[in-house]
């Protein structure tokens, strides 16, 4: 069938099918799988058009779609359907989510609702004693908003339950929303920094944040629980590596710890925001060339991992190991830090690249290939999973790694595409440094032999402004060592070691 053309589809139903292939794109092979099972459950009568539709954008297409599903053009019913995808979609991610999620916040809210449902159905003692758990639990945790609604269906029903004290409850309820109203204003100051770093990524993070807490007339104290000091170090962190400098940024986290170690109450309680807290201090250390202070940190966070009965130790394990792994790395264990992430079975990025970098330093390039080759996505899907640097740095590991192997006819292909790539953005960013250093690369793999004289040398001295060793981070160090390695004549390894520690 031809389509006139003046034919067009619905802009609405366009809108939808983008957003229907935006959710889609976030899927797995086996969760595209699991949807098809819950939309055939969920399909009352004998029609399989959603799921046509459905598989039919998983696969890419997108243009006359109507027409592939009902054998003519049919704007009104293909919008309808687009519709009811798109919730079948997100009824999905949200159920699955639901059932598959075991956070602590997860399990008050499914005890909350389980209560409500007893008090509809008049089973009132259980209900209150399944209220009392939920309340329990998020109490605990400080989670003011759940309080809220809980506190909500408690008044609610209080009538019922002689043994409760109106009066009492009542000001439970007032002063959990002072600290629910507390945590709304904190949310909008967290959002003002959020969207100050992204504006002006060269003003001192410090200088943003402390802005932003007087003009909403907070003080940065103390008396700031954990959840909302773990924050502001993750803000700190990701403006230290929006802006490459991790240096700066120290002293203002070290004002935040010490916060933190000066809070009388137990880590205990709130154990999940200490262990994160301890992860970016050790985190910001090891950026920082200090890998005796953040191997100390890193022995705290595995002693509070093991807390409570390891409750976190399974969701923290990947950042820890990988951590541990390269700060031992670069404290000149490199066997040690192999094994212990050769180790670790789960799927994890980081670790994959952290290793390939290592095996690659330790001239096992064969074995770090063979992590690369398995890297198969493509670096859109890599971007959004992992951010643009790390692609970044996977990029520039390649490039080196197909050098050592001899693969010198993909290394001009790669060093086009990084070009193409990464030109334009590491130009705005002001990161100049790292174009050179690839330009570098380039002439060493059309002329290898030159790499040893003085005209060389004098290149890649003028082709870098060095921002002194406490300043410089560890990763920059560790690719110029490879460029110092070559023209000195000498081990990677030790070069990296002796860069990192001068």
């Amino acid at each position: 069938m031809f389509l006139s053309p003046s034919y067009s589809i619905n802009p609405v139903a366009q809108k939808k099918m983008k957003q229907i292939k935006a959710i889609i794109n976030t899927f797995s092979t086996e969760e595209k799988q699991e949807f098809l099972l819950f939309q055939q459950k969920k399909n009352r009568r004998n029609d399989t058009k959603n799921e046509g539709l459905f598989k039919l954008i998983a696969k890419g297409e997108t243009k006359n779609l109507d027409v592939k599903i009902y054998g003519k053009p049919a704007k009104n019913n293909y919008h309808a359907l687009c519709k009811r995808l798109q919730d079948s979609l997100v009824d999905f991610v949200a159920t699955k989510s639901f059932s598959g999620e075991t956070s602590e916040e997860l399990d008050i809210l499914k005890l909350l609702l389980a209560a409500r449902i007893f008090f509809e159905h008049k089973q009132y003692k259980v209900a209150f004693k399944t209220l009392a758990q939920a309340e329990k639990k998020a109490k605990a945790l400080d989670v003011y908003a759940i309080l809220t609604e809980i506190y909500h269906t408690k008044i609610q029903y209080a009538h019922l339950n002689p043994s409760l004290e109106l009066t009492k409850l009542k000001e439970v309820c007032q002063k959990n929303l002072q600290h629910f109203q507390q945590e709304q204003q904190l949310n909008m100051i967290y959002a003002t920094i959020k969207q100050e770093l992204q504006q002006s990524q060269k003003t001192p993070v410090d200088t943003i944040i402390k802005k932003a807490f007087a003009d909403f007339t907070l003080t940065i104290d103390t008396s700031l629980t954990y959840k909302t000091l773990f924050q502001l170090l993750q803000l700190t962190a990701t403006a230290a590596t929006l802006q490459s400098d991790y240096h700066s940024n120290l002293p203002y986290m070290k004002q935040l710890y010490t916060l933190v170690s000066a809070k009388k109450e137990d880590t205990e309680k709130h154990l999940f925001y200490y262990i994160q807290i301890l992860y970016l201090m050790g985190l910001a250390h090891f950026r920082n060339k200090n890998f005796e202070e953040a191997a100390f940190l890193l022995s705290k966070m595995e002693a509070a991992m093991h807390q409570k009965n390891k409750v976190y130790y399974n969701r923290f394990s990947e950042k820890f190991i990988a951590l541990k792994g390269v700060n031992l790395n670069y404290k000149g264990n490199a066997t040690e830090a192999i094994k212990l992430l050769q180790q670790y079975k789960n799927t994890s990025l980081d670790i994959a690249l952290s290793l390939l970098m290592m095996l690659f330093q330790q001239k096992e390039y064969t074995q770090a290939y063979e992590i690369f080759k398995s890297m198969n996505h493509s670096d859109v899907w890599y971007e959004k999973k992992m951010g643009w640097i790390w692609v970044l740095k996977k990029s520039i590991i390649e490039i080196l790694l197909l050098i050592e192997l001899d693969k010198l006819d993909l290394v001009l292909s790669r060093l086009q595409r990084f070009q193409k790539k990464f030109n334009k953005r590491l130009k705005i960013m002001g990161e100049t440094r790292v174009l050179n250093f690839i330009k570098l690369v380039a002439l060493y793999y059309e002329k290898p032999f030159e790499v040893t004289s003085e005209a060389f040398y004098n290149k890649v001295e003028s082709s870098f402004e060095w921002i002194g060793k406490e300043r410089e981070d560890v990763f920059v160090m560790s690719f110029y060592a490879w460029l110092k390695a070559k023209m000195e004549e000498r081990d990677l390894y030790e070069v990296t070691l002796e860069l990192v520690r001068e």
